[in-house]
């Protein structure tokens, strides 16, 4: 059986060099984000979200990167889940990091946020990455909308 690669993760995506995200990685993909390089793993996703890993923290450090959990509530998005993101974001700048949830859909609204509050990109740009994934339903495009307000 050939060894995972990163593009075989759901819903993958590769944001820059030292950014990637996706859907829920299998137990043995977690090996490919770190042959890839990939120091950091942040899960936006719930425990019980669908096909979370029960054991993702000790995975991922089995594979040495470090595990980050930030489990964002897919109704009720918050500022603090979002600051908390950014928080961990711009303390590893100089690091690789791979973020993901359960369908890439939380994370590519963060990824969005952060890039442009952080990383000075424009809206249509950062947007080319969001609708490759999704359209945000109103839920999310109001949470989107009000941190962008917030925060910059």
């Amino acid at each position: 059986m050939p060894a995972p690669q990163l593009e075989d993760i759901y819903n993958f995506l590769k944001i820059s060099d030292s950014i990637a995200t996706s859907g829920q990685p299998t137990e043995e993909q977690f090996s490919a984000i770190k042959e890839s390089g990939y120091q950091i793993v942040v899960n936006l996703a719930l425990p019980e979200s669908p096909n979370a890993l029960p054991d993702e923290k000790k995975v991922v450090e089995l594979h040495d990167m470090q595990y980050v959990h930030i489990p964002v509530v897919w109704e009720n998005p918050t500022i603090e889940d979002v600051a908390h993101f950014f928080s961990i974001m711009q303390a590893n700048v100089d690091k690789n990091i791979f973020v993901h949830c359960a369908a890439n859909m939380r994370v590519s609204a963060f990824i969005y946020l952060y890039r442009r509050i952080y990383q000075d990109i424009s809206d249509e740009e950062a947007k080319k990455n969001l609708y490759k994934l999704w359209v945000p339903n109103p839920v999310w495009q109001k949470f989107m909308e009000q941190v962008i307000e917030y925060l910059t």
